[in-house]
């Protein structure tokens, strides 16, 4: 076995963005992306990145061995605290428009709508990109407020099933590894 640690990534910093269903979406983890807002420092805990899968065992009648297992339910997560009150970000965690005069109506029960994500990883002049082209935000954390801490706006987005036109595959999210070894070197 050769161990490498020039492969060791750090998610040393970063960036979230967010924009509406119709800009265009990321091609690699380097190109400038256009028409997404920067929502600014996200929390010192990063971001999560949960993949949770539930399954069904399917036994035989004849001697209750295994004989398969399907998965039945699936979902990719991603929850970060924004640091930041900024329109964008109070946009995001209320699922609301923020008024001119500075006001937003809160409705617990929106969530803003399906939107494009991406997550920036980046370790010196290495890049993880995380491209979630039909997000939406599903959870909130709560609203805290106390002397010496930031207010936070965390927020948990759910990545939704689309699928490839050109290949048929479907997917949740993209993840390109800016310099990921893909010939086994």
């Amino acid at each position: 076995m050769v161990l490498k640690a020039d492969n060791v990534r750090v998610a040393v910093t970063g960036a979230v963005y967010n924009a509406p269903k119709t800009a265009t979406r990321p091609t690699d983890a380097t190109v400038a992306l256009t028409g997404y807002a920067d929502l600014g420092y996200v929390g010192d805990g990063g971001v999560t990145e949960t993949r949770d899968r539930s399954t069904n065992q399917i036994r035989g009648w004849q001697n209750g061995a295994l004989v398969r297992e399907v998965v039945t339910e699936s979902s990719i997560k991603y929850n970060f605290i924004l640091l930041e009150t900024k329109k964008e970000t109070i946009e995001l965690y209320y699922g609301s428009k923020v008024g001119t005069d500075g006001s937003v109506k809160i409705n617990p029960a929106k969530t803003g709508g399906r939107q494009r994500f991406v997550i920036d990883v980046i370790d010196e002049d290495e890049i993880i990109r995380i491209d979630v082209p039909d997000g939406e935000v599903t959870e909130v954390g709560d609203q805290v407020y106390v002397n010496g801490e930031a207010i936070g706006y965390e927020v948990t987005v759910t990545g939704y099933e689309m699928t490839d036109t050109t290949t048929g595959e479907t997917y949740s999210a993209v993840k390109w590894y800016g310099s990921l070894d893909t010939e086994g070197n």
